[in-house]
């Protein structure tokens, strides 16, 4: 199989996921407390939520469009939509920051020796696997386009 195509299904992927978790983020909106509490939201947004302030409803609808946003980003990494602008920048930078979102829990892991921790943060880890697939799929669709690009101007007389 081409890199290009592990690239593409990589990034498909990562679209589907980040596109799953905006909704599930929304459902907190209808759901109510519960549901972030069940997301491990901060207390302030649980809070909102119990007192019907705008801070929850704002601040969930701000988190969907962020994943929309990496969604996006993907599928224009993957040629199935528009090129967005910056789009190296972006794909590097959201990696960069899922990657870092997923790593973060294992310093308390370290800190309170604890597994529970870890447990705990289980959504987080789908931020460490988002940021593998956008830095994996962004990479192998690089090196394939620059084989590509490299053999065409070899091919010029």
């Amino acid at each position: 199989m081409h890199k290009n195509k592990i690239g593409i299904y990589f990034l498909v992927i990562t679209a589907g996921i980040a596109i799953l978790t905006a909704f599930s983020h929304m459902s907190c909106i209808a759901i109510g407390e519960s549901c972030y509490r069940a997301q491990l939201a901060p207390e302030p947004i649980i809070q909102s939520a119990i007192n019907g302030t705008m801070l929850a409803p704002v601040g969930t609808i701000f988190i969907s469009i962020l994943f929309i946003l990496c969604a996006a980003y993907a599928l224009s990494a993957a040629k199935l939509i528009v090129q967005l602008p910056l789009l190296n920048m972006g794909i590097y930078t959201i990696s960069a920051l899922c990657l870092f979102r997923g790593v973060q829990p294992y310093h308390y892991l370290l800190c309170s020796l604890t597994w529970l921790v870890i447990f705990q943060s289980l959504p987080v880890q789908f931020g460490l696997f988002l940021g593998c697939c956008f830095c994996l799929a962004f990479v192998l669709l690089m090196l394939w386009l620059n084989r590509h690009i490299t053999r065409r101007v070899n091919q010029i007389p």
